[in-house]
């Protein structure tokens, strides 16, 4: 496979995920190289956090390291940073190695959870503390201190107490002060963690804009997948100290290229199937029409249905038949599970169909993905323990009750 950056496109031939970042240059044109880590490995006390990750960040670019918790995604900004150092392997900014340069010495600022602000300084004093430490003249420190309380939305609040401040105008406070040195690159570990639901959302459009009126480098780290979706121009899905897949959201929403990814990002249905032969695949006791090549004939395959795309139909215009076990409301649509031969399949619908129904399903084959069976391939598939968890609990809550 050819070294570069960008995404994963199985157009023609499905390939094996590779461990290191090596995927075919596709979006990125020729964007310039900004950060680049090259066979990076970690191990704390024994335990390896990162296993020979290779990764490069553009200029300009929003990236997200996304995963769940000691996925190394963390790590790995820390070892961008400066703040950890890897046991193997190299990092380079611009071009120029730098394992061995200090923190305060790279062309990065970072933006914690806990935003480490200086509760005796005011607002104007936490964003200005490093350009006087830089011991740059007040005129120009007013002057900066202007624009960046001007970029996150903080004008008049010059003079607060940061103490007495909202947590969303704390996380705006940290941000100024980050900028406020022009870095190359900001850094921000779970940034908007603390915050309420409404709160965070705001914050991830004020962040984008941020990022974009400035033109610096962001390298977001986040487990939340909506976060990541929403936000970035690249996602870097990371498990078990290897990056998973690269690529733009969209691709990785869509394109998932293992069930750790497409179990990860949103729901969805895995199942085993067979390639018959190019655009065929069998799963579920039926064979389907598929956008899929290049798979041998035989080749047993992980097969990816999002709940949006299933249609509920008629029993006899239904490809599958199932029974409803499980009716959710979620406001806009009704979350639904369908006992399908023992397959518990998870559907979104806007209409309303009750509990006990015998449905059809209908599935275009645009609307199935298949996947190389991978070491994840056994871990994810039906919604059984989702069904039984949300039973277990109703008889946990009636026995109280009683």
């Amino acid at each position: 496979m050819d070294s570069g950056r960008g995404f994963f496109m199985f157009l023609d031939e499905p390939k094996p995920l590779p461990h290191n970042y090596f995927v075919k240059e596709f979006l990125c044109g020729m964007k310039t190289k900004l950060v680049e880590l090259k066979n990076i490995s970690k191990s704390f006390d024994g335990e390896t956090v990162l296993s020979d990750v290779s990764l490069y960040i553009h200029d300009k670019e929003f990236i997200t390291l996304l995963g769940p918790s000691g996925c190394g995604k963390t790590t790995t900004l820390r070892i961008i940073g400066g703040f950890e150092t890897p046991d193997v392997g190299d990092v380079y900014f611009d071009g120029v190695r730098i394992n061995d340069v200090p923190p305060h010495k790279r062309h990065v600022n970072t933006v914690f959870q806990k935003y480490a602000l200086f509760p005796h300084l005011n607002v104007y004093d936490n964003i200005a503390f490093g350009l006087r430490i830089a011991k740059v003249k007040e005129p120009e420190i007013r002057e900066r201190v202007s624009e960046m309380l001007a970029l996150v939305n903080l004008r008049g609040f010059e003079k607060r107490n940061v103490s007495l401040l909202s947590g969303g105008q704390q996380q705006r406070v940290a941000i100024a002060r980050a900028l406020i040195n022009k870095p190359k690159v900001l850094l921000l570990d779970e940034p908007l963690g603390a915050l309420d639901l409404k709160l965070r959302k705001d914050m991830q459009v004020e962040l984008k804009n941020i990022q974009k009126k400035t033109g610096i480098t962001f390298i977001y780290v986040t487990h939340d997948q909506e976060e990541a979706l929403s936000m970035s121009d690249v996602v870097v899905v990371m498990a078990d100290g290897k990056i998973q897949q690269i690529g733009s959201p969209t691709d990785i929403y869509n394109e998932p290229v293992n069930a750790f990814v497409a179990d990860f990002i949103g729901e969805s249905n895995i199942l085993d199937g067979v390639m018959l032969k190019d655009y065929s695949v069998k799963f579920a006791g039926h064979t389907f029409e598929c956008l899929d090549c290049g798979f041998a004939q035989g080749e047993q395959v992980d097969v990816v249905v999002r709940p949006e795309d299933v249609d509920v139909v008629p029993v006899d215009k239904g490809m599958l038949v199932g029974t409803v076990t499980n009716v959710t409301f979620k406001g806009d649509y009704y979350e639904i599970i369908v006992d399908v031969k023992g397959f518990k399949w998870m559907l979104e619908t806007s209409d309303f169909v009750g509990v006990d129904s015998v449905i059809g399903l209908y599935i275009e084959p645009d609307a199935i993905h298949i996947m190389k069976k991978s070491e994840y391939s056994d871990m994810f598939g039906d919604y059984s323990t989702f069904s039984d968890e949300m039973d277990h609990l109703s008889d946990i809550i009636s026995e109280e009750e009683e």
